[in-house]
Order: structure tokens, then C-alpha cells, then sequence
């Protein structure tokens, strides 16, 4: 069995998602979001981010992580604080010593989804699917970071590869 945590880097809100992998199942363990306060100063919120995914790692102990790569849309200058976060996420990961694997949105749509241009909703019914869920997962950054981590899932060949060598 490999743990994998799927991350959607954010500084106002980050996604985790914890999906267990055996052969071909997928197991969710837990997902959630970790909150920061826009009126903290930004070194606060980079090191709140920075405990609380040490915390995360720390209790669930993945075999390897996977992270959404910086995506600019249309404002370069709105992803500076997202690489911020990236930033200290990779610390904490590398801190612990999980190797850390990178997709793009693109990526990630197409492997979970099998269309790299599928939208919000599509991505998320597929993550509420093929993890068993009554219901898709809330808020949407954890979905996001679920399908992070089944991206990855479906990224490799072979299970053995979940903590190998293709990193960041």
C-alpha cells in the first residue's frame, strides 16, 4: 500500500487530500484545507501553512506527495503569493523527507478526467467516483487536491514508482 498526498497550493487556502493506493483501488483517507488569515502579515500565513502541513505529514505519513504546478492565468502578479506557498510546501515535504511529484492543471484534468480541458465539476465528480464518496468532496480546494494525488496515482507505471524518482 502507498499513501499519497495531493496538495492545491494556495496562500489564502491550500488543499490536502490523503488517498491510500493498492494496485488499482483508491482509498480516501482525509482531505481538508488549511485557512490562512488575510490580515496576518505574509511571513505568518507562509509559516502557518508551513506547521500545519508538517502536522499533516507527520500523522498520515504519505509515501509521496504531489503538488499543482503555479499556473498564471491572466495576472502574473496573482501567483507570486501561490508561489510563495509552493515555496514552503516543498520545504515541509523535503523536511520530511516525502518525495514530491509536480502536474499542471492541464495534466491533472486529463489523467483524472481523460480530458485535459474538462471543467470544475467534471474533475470533482470523477475524485467523488473513483475514491467511493457519497458525495464530492468540499470545499473545492480539498477536491482539488484529491484529484491532485489520483493524478499522480495514475501517473506512474508501476505502484513501486509512488516514491521514486520523478520529482519536482
Amino acid at each position: 500500500m502507498h499513501r499519497l498526498l495531493g496538495i492545491d497550493p494556495g496562500l489564502a487556502i491550500t488543499g490536502y487530500g490523503v488517498v491510500d493506493i493498492q494496485g488499482s483501488r483508491h482509498r480516501h483517507r482525509r482531505h481538508g484545507v488549511i485557512r490562512t488569515n488575510a490580515s496576518e502579515p505574509i511571513e505568518s500565513r507562509l509559516q502557518q501553512i508551513f506547521q500545519s502541513l508538517q502536522e499533516i505529514v507527520a500523522e498520515h505519513r504519505p509515501t509521496t506527495a504531489a503538488v499543482e504546478s503555479l499556473y498564471f492565468a491572466k495576472n502574473a502578479t496573482s501567483a507570486f503569493p501561490v508561489a510563495h506557498a509552493r515555496g514552503v510546501i516543498l520545504l515541509a515535504l523535503a523536511e520530511a523527507d516525502v518525495a514530491c511529484h509536480e502536474y499542471s492543471p492541464k495534466q491533472i484534468k486529463q489523467r483524472v478526467v481523460g480530458v485535459g480541458a474538462a471543467n470544475k465539476a467534471q474533475v470533482q465528480e470523477l475524485v467523488r467516483l473513483l475514491l467511493g464518496l457519497a458525495e464530492v468532496p468540499a470545499p473545492d480546494h480539498a477536491a482539488d487536491a484529491l484529484a491532485v494525488a489520483l493524478c499522480h496515482a495514475q501517473s506512474v507505471e508501476v505502484p513501486s514508482e509512488l516514491g521514486g524518482a520523478r520529482g519536482v
